[in-house]
């Protein structure tokens, strides 16, 4: 083969090749500069990033890191349970994994077959499409910190769940499947 002819032939497969590498290195470098991305925030026990508090009746939600600020990778909240015997009902993420980690008192957790018992610097993680629920246990109000990865629809689930005037999504909306009502419930 004449040099020409190889140099011709290699200029018309290189830009074949390094187009993947271009697309991967503009992927990784937005996934850097993601909206928050570099900026330090410091957030206080019981403070919300955004200076107000979330609830769902039989709990106060403080979001600590919103998705937007992750590029979606997570998000974190504060979670502080009232009373024993309330939480959420049986549920599965189709899309995240949801980490606790108890901060104060007692947790009682469903994870798939599985019931636990958790106190203060203990931690499970649920993972994605496992049907899971908790409740505080004991006689002092519960305290944890629940992450979710990858941050998904949950932060605005939290967000239109304390909202009377927001819009009435189902469970699917928020890839999340409900599955029955919570072992810890009382009647």
């Amino acid at each position: 083969m004449k040099r020409r002819s190889f140099l011709k032939g290699a200029a018309a497969v290189m830009p074949a090749v390094a187009v993947p590498e271009w697309l991967l290195a503009q992927a990784l470098g937005q996934a850097a500069a993601a909206p928050g991305a570099g900026e330090l925030h410091l957030v206080g026990a019981s403070d919300d990033r955004f200076g107000h508090p979330h609830s769902l009746g039989f709990s106060t939600f403080y979001f600590k890191v919103s998705g937007a600020e992750t590029g979606g990778r997570l998000f974190l909240m504060e979670h502080q349970q009232m009373k024993a015997g309330g939480g959420p009902n049986l549920h599965l993420h189709l899309n995240q994994e949801e980490w606790f980690y108890v901060i104060e008192g007692e947790v009682a957790f469903q994870v798939g077959e599985q019931r636990l018992r958790l106190k203060a610097g203990e931690s499970v993680l649920a993972p994605r499409q496992v049907p899971h629920t908790f409740s505080a246990v004991g006689p002092e109000p519960a305290r944890m910190m629940i992450g979710f990865c990858p941050a998904g629809k949950m932060e605005q689930y939290f967000l239109d769940k304390g909202d009377p005037h927001a819009a009435v999504r189902n469970a699917a909306f928020y890839e999340l499947k409900d599955v029955g009502p919570s072992p810890f419930w009382k009647a």
